[in-house]
């Protein structure tokens, strides 16, 4: 069986991707009323009264499971599956919202032998896949930038859980930053500046930085949560740079050449579904793990956000 857990806009996409890809699956909501705007959504009727009890009435194998519940609940929902013996799961980011959740998620991933994946979606992209083609024929990345800046004053607007503003860059701009370093390696070396903050997130208002990836690349980043700007990567080899600014275009600039063009890429699945997710769940469903975010990689990546972010403080 492939059990869908989440009743909510996020699990609307995935439905429509399962629902692309032919397959049959179960979805698993808390509430009424979410599960009756989800059928309305998808045509899919959703079980009701949340994981937990669904789990103890459930009788089928989980052979894959997509975790699409609210950012705070997403640690719990995990482990139920896990400690139901569910050794295949795709989980929205970031799994947990602390270093230590994460840590103790991926402690009983391994403890329960299971292969437990984060949903970077955008590594799927069809401009990403043009771009990582492109860049192993250039013979590599030789060094990259990214900004992370996030809009402050929509996000003060919104509602979000307890602690969820707090651990906003674990919680959504990780989203740049698991882009950046799957392009051009983990960093070794990594030196971080913070000042500033935010009434919804104390800890930091500015980030900036630089270092060094495993892959020899050299990088910086920066974003000012209290000034203009917007999420962007862009990517350096010897021949051309790679410009991702909106994320989920490619443009190119070629080396003693001031034009930059948008380079043509069949983008028809990031059209019809939300983008990057169809590939992602294929790959996932197909156990063709190779370009996917391991929770086990997501670890080592968090603890690098948790310096840029200035969470290990």
């Amino acid at each position: 069986m492939i059990l869908l857990i989440g009743a909510g806009p996020m699990a609307v996409h995935y439905a429509n991707v399962l629902k692309g890809l032919k397959k049959e699956f179960r979805v698993v909501g808390r509430s009424l009323q979410s599960a009756e705007t989800f059928e309305k959504a998808t045509g899919v009727t959703p079980s009701v009264g949340g994981l937990e009890s669904f789990l103890k009435g459930c009788d089928e194998v989980i052979e894959h499971a997509i975790v699409a519940v609210s950012v705070e609940q997403l640690e719990e929902a995990t482990r139920q599956l896990l400690m139901h013996g569910v050794t295949r799961i795709l989980v929205e980011k970031p799994g947990g919202l602390t270093l230590a959740s994460i840590h103790s998620l991926q402690a009983l991933a391994t403890e329960r032998n299971a292969n437990v994946f984060i949903a970077y979606n955008r590594r799927f992209l069809s401009s990403v896949l043009l771009a990582k083609d492109m860049i192993a024929d250039d013979g590599g990345v030789t060094s990259f930038i990214f900004e992370l800046t996030e809009w402050s004053d929509s996000i003060a607007k919104i509602h979000k859980a307890e602690g969820v503003k707090e651990n906003w860059f674990f919680a959504n701009t990780s989203h740049v930053t698991d882009l950046a370093f799957y392009l051009g390696g983990l960093p070794e070396e990594l030196s971080c500046y913070v000042a500033g903050k935010l009434d919804w997130h104390s800890r930091a208002s500015r980030f900036f930085g630089a270092g060094k990836t495993n892959c020899g690349a050299l990088f910086s980043y920066s974003g000012d949560w209290d000034a203009p700007g917007r999420w962007a990567v862009e990517v350096m080899t010897s021949k051309r740079r790679y410009i991702f600014k909106p994320m989920e275009k490619l443009q190119v600039q070629n080396r003693n050449s001031v034009a930059v063009d948008y380079c043509e890429v069949d983008d028809s699945l990031d059209q019809q579904y939300k983008p990057g997710l169809f590939l992602q769940v294929k790959h996932f469903l197909d156990e063709d793990f190779s370009a996917m975010c391991s929770l086990q990689e997501h670890l080592a990546s968090s603890t690098m956000y948790a310096r840029i972010a200035n969470y290990d403080c």
